[in-house]
């Protein structure tokens, strides 16, 4: 684990606001600039919360590194403006940095997982194979999982307005769940906290409390990822990557749970 240094502190993330009806917790927004060996990336909108396990996701889904090891060192510095994630990567992915760089020139919304992409063609770009076999996974075990899956939002609970990404393994028992108001960062919250926690990615599948776009696909096939289950059915674009990366689709239908690339 490379050394992370924290100065300041993250605001709360929700504030309680008077209603017609009494009170409701809103959840906070914070702008998260990355930075890579002094050079600016990206600012993102987050929850403020799990902030190191953004980092390191975002920098793997991104693929500015490929491994929790090219990461040397994290500042996290919190301000009332937001937070600077400060990243020390090996020297050698430089060059990427650069490519990458070239083509995300924009800043990104919570929603937004392909902000400031210079071109379409990009999106067509061939996603690896996750595995040679396509796992199937047991229905109960995916509806298992859907229906735990928010005794782990503690945020949403209060909220009524935050994603989660969650890991399931193929029992369908939730182990690791992470909340953002973006369901792009929830996932790369989740990812980045399993790629720290050197978890087997073959062991279990990504639940998600939304609908299936591309992105979800892409990032979840970075990690190695071999099954997507989500609340919401995909696109028919990311049902067409997730089959060329070879990876399961579910989602919950009106009659249970659908294998969507079955």
């Amino acid at each position: 684990m490379f050394p992370v240094n924290e100065t300041g502190a993250p605001p709360p993330t929700d504030v309680e606001h008077s209603v017609t009806d009494g009170k409701w917790a809103i959840p906070e927004e914070t702008p998260v600039a990355i930075v890579y060996n002094r050079r600016n990336y990206a600012v993102m909108l987050a929850t403020p919360q799990d902030i190191t396990d953004f980092a390191v996701g975002f920098s793997l889904t991104e693929k500015i590194v490929d491994s929790v090891d090219e990461i040397k060192a994290l500042d996290i510095n919190w301000s009332d403006r937001g937070a600077d994630l400060r990243l020390k990567i090996e020297d050698a992915r430089l060059k990427r940095l650069d490519v990458r760089q070239r083509r995300r020139t924009l800043p990104g919304n919570v929603g937004c997982g392909l902000c400031g992409l210079e071109n379409a063609d990009e999106l067509f770009d061939p996603l690896p194979r996750v595995t040679a076999e396509k796992i199937s996974l047991k229905h109960e075990a995916v509806a298992a999982a859907f229906a735990s899956l928010g005794d782990h939002q503690p945020i949403n609970n209060r909220t009524r307005t935050v994603h989660a990404a969650a890991w399931a393994n193929l029992y369908g028992d939730i182990q690791l769940a992470r909340e953002d108001v973006g369901r792009h960062n929830a996932l790369d919250k989740l990812l980045g906290a399993m790629a720290l926690a050197g978890a087997d990615m073959k062991g279990g599948f990504v639940v998600l409390s939304s609908r299936c776009s591309y992105e979800l696909v892409q990032k979840s096939a970075a990690l190695g990822v071999t099954a997507l289950a989500t609340i919401s059915a995909p696109t028919d674009f990311a049902l067409r990557k997730a089959a060329e990366a070879n990876m399961a689709l579910y989602a919950r239908g009106p009659d249970g749970v659908v294998d969507i690339t079955g």
